[in-house]
């Protein structure tokens, strides 16, 4: 039968259409045709979404991971720089002008340095490599240099209660407490940049918001905060604590960087409050004359030293909430201090008993109470894992 040109179009049509409905049909189930859809490919599902970046203070280290602070601090992670540096702890002694240096695996005290008049603290410089006493009233800092343990030429500085540093590395920021002063310093001249004047007193200790903006400031004889601009050198915020006689010490940020803890030796507990907002804070009672905060190299726990019972709480921050309290077997005067670089051995200094405790932190046992000089203080123990160092007693990123 002959086909007109009309009739040949129309028959190859209808062979395409059905060749389109078999290819339609090759691969979809019968779930597919009843909804009138077909199954995504690879292509469609989503990306999965990245953690937003932190958009740190300029010049910082970038943030390991937003949701710990301290993820650089892993039991044994030293950075190279600190790798090769002895296990030491160096206890500065107020009352005798002097950094008792203990060995940790013997427990002993293997060496006493002379330094300036009434140090406080010693502190670990943002580059790893000098650590400093505060010599308060001495005004003047001392340089150890933690790989050889030797003493260097004091460096004049008014009234270094205590030392910290930017996370950008730009600056040291000295606590001066009497002066009622944050100086802010080259960091390894130690010559003033810039004074910021404050109205309360006793400023000591401080810690980093997680983008570093920021720090938080405890100020001891007027129980009040701080709240200061990183990059501006500028105090932003001021509150005072509402308690009769609060009296704050250490301060230290949560590992998701939400919060802020505020020892404080007066209100018998640590200040929970909101860095961000700088609201007023809630207290958490632990234990009379609550003074020091230590993480835990999990970023589980908190430990917490009370002065004035001779005991360290230890606070959960996942369940939010104290889970534990250890006594000291003699009682004491637990103060400041750090834990070991694996983790294993809490140090704290005992203000008022001329001692240094070493504390099992699996279950709270002492294992050690070393004699030092006359009113130890805020040991450090050194080195710590940790990419660089805020300052205090050992505030590592």
């Amino acid at each position: 039968m002959r086909h007109t040109p009309h009739r040949t179009l129309v028959h190859r049509a209808l062979l395409a259409g059905a060749a389109l409905a078999v290819l339609a049909a090759c691969g979809t189930d019968a779930g597919d045709r009843a909804a009138g859809t077909t199954k995504p490919t690879k292509a469609a599902v989503p990306a999965p979404v990245k953690k937003p970046a932190v958009q740190g203070l300029p010049g910082m280290p970038p943030v390991l991971d937003p949701e710990d602070v301290y993820a650089a601090d892993r039991p044994n992670r030293l950075s190279p720089v600190v790798k090769d540096f002895p296990s030491r702890v160096y206890v500065p002694n107020t009352e005798s002008d002097t950094v008792s240096v203990i060995d940790p695996k013997t427990y002993e005290v293997i060496e006493t340095i002379p330094v300036g008049r009434q140090p406080q603290h010693v502190v670990p410089s943002w580059d790893l490599k000098t650590l400093w006493v505060n010599n308060n009233r001495g005004h003047t800092l001392t340089p150890i240099d933690p790989k050889t343990g030797r003493a260097g030429k004091e460096v004049e500085v008014h009234d270094p209660y205590n030392l910290y540093f930017t996370p950008n590395g730009k600056y040291a920021v000295v606590m001066a407490s009497l002066d009622r002063e944050l100086v802010f310093r080259d960091p390894h001249t130690m010559k003033r940049v810039r004074t910021e004047p404050v109205t309360c007193y006793g400023v000591n200790h401080a810690d980093f918001s997680l983008d570093g903006r920021y720090f938080i400031v405890s100020c001891e004889f007027s129980g009040e905060l701080l709240k200061v601009d990183t990059e501006k050198m500028k105090v932003v915020g001021q509150q005072k604590l509402p308690f009769e006689g609060a009296m704050p010490q250490d301060v230290k940020i949560s590992p998701d960087g939400k919060r802020f803890y505020i020892a404080d030796m007066m209100a018998d507990g640590m200040w929970v409050l909101d860095g961000d907002k700088f609201t007023e804070p809630t207290l958490l009672r632990t234990g009379k004359g609550c003074h020091g905060l230590y993480v835990s190299r999990d970023s589980g726990e908190m430990y917490v030293s009370n002065r004035g019972e001779g005991t360290v709480s230890v606070f959960d921050f996942t369940r939010n909430e104290l889970t534990k309290k250890w006594h000291l077997s003699d009682g004491g005067s637990p103060d400041m201090g750090g834990v070991s670089a694996d983790g294993k051995v809490l140090w704290l200094s005992g203000r008022y008993d001329d001692e240094v405790y070493a504390i099992d932190t699996s279950n709270g046992t002492e294992l050690a109470r070393i004699p030092v000089g006359s009113g130890p203080h805020g040991l450090a123990v050194y080195p710590q894992p940790g990419r660089y160092s805020l300052g205090h007693t050992g505030i590592f990123r």
